[in-house]
């Protein structure tokens, strides 16, 4: 890869960021205007469905939908729904900067199910960020205090846990699919019985609260678009550094649609998980980076 192509990839990913947390925030305001989790959840994928069309049509095109493993595509929606369920639902309990701050426990569970999951090797570096990772999330929470109620911090770390089952699943479809047939069939999948669920619960809204749902939707189909796209320029252990910026964007937004700052807790918390997050990607990348020899000779 270039160098002018992982500039590109960088640049990709920010702008993944800012558009997915634009996203939250609306998913937010959507909710405080009366929105249930479902309707967001469903235009969300909705609305995504034509973006993911015309950008594979733009690019590797629409036959490349073509699938041989619709169960993997299926299990993959099914953790996706419940990733969704979590990630959605704290920004309904949290305000949105905590509410984002627990995503970035991701690289934590990862970890974990690298190891149990996996079998992935996984040493006394990578276990110790973990631990560091989950004293920062105590810090946030601060249990037995009134920074973070609980019930929003078990939704936070379900999210987590989920991004992290899913980024698993995900490569392990991606050794067949392209990323384009993955985006597309989790979200023609899980339209579906979105749209069921959705009809139970039908609300009344004002034209400008279906114009933040519909928005949902595009902004978050363009951002998981750039999302993917950032990786054909550049690698994962450059651009998923990059995902942390989406605190900076959470903080910016909650306090001008929502008036609300970041707890003390998570001014603490929050850059010891982000930096344990970091280590990790970076030990992760170095060990790659170690055994590419080996599998070479071996190979040769």
């Amino acid at each position: 890869m270039t160098g002018d192509s992982i500039l590109r990839g960088i640049a990709l990913r920010l702008l993944a960021v800012a558009l997915l947390a634009t996203m939250g925030a609306l998913v937010k305001l959507a909710e405080t205007r009366g929105a249930g989790l479902i309707e967001s959840m469903f235009f969300r994928q909705l609305w995504a469905l034509p973006v993911v069309i015309l950008w594979l049509w733009q690019t590797d095109g629409v036959c490349t939908i073509r699938t041989q493993r619709f169960r993997a595509h299926a299990g993959r929606t099914a953790a996706g729904l419940v990733g969704m369920t979590a990630t959605f639902g704290v920004l309904h309990l949290l305000p949105l900067a905590e509410a984002t701050t627990f995503q970035f426990t991701a690289p934590l569970f990862a970890t974990l199910l690298g190891a149990l999951w996996l079998r992935e090797p996984t040493g006394i570096h990578r276990w110790s960020a973990v631990a560091a990772g989950f004293v920062g999330v105590l810090i946030i929470v601060q249990p037995g205090g009134h920074a973070i109620p609980l019930a929003g911090a078990a939704v936070g770390l379900a999210s987590g846990f989920m991004i992290a089952v899913i980024s698993v699943l995900l490569r392990q479809i991606g050794r067949t699919e392209s990323a384009g047939t993955t985006v597309f069939w989790f979200s023609a999948l899980s339209v579906p019985p979105l749209g069921l669920l959705w009809l139970t619960d039908l609300r009344a809204h004002p034209a400008e609260i279906w114009a933040i749902l519909i928005a949902i939707g595009l902004i978050g189909g363009a951002g998981q678009i750039a999302l993917t796209a950032a990786l054909r320029h550049a690698p994962v252990s450059v651009v998923v550094p990059m995902d942390y910026s989406a605190l900076l964007w959470a903080t910016l937004l909650g306090w001008l649609i929502f008036g609300q700052f970041p707890s003390p807790g998570t001014w603490i918390g929050a850059p010891i998980l982000i930096g344990c997050g970091i280590y990790i990607a970076v030990r992760e990348h170095r060990r790659r980076l170690d055994s590419a020899p080996a599998v070479a000779q071996s190979s040769g």
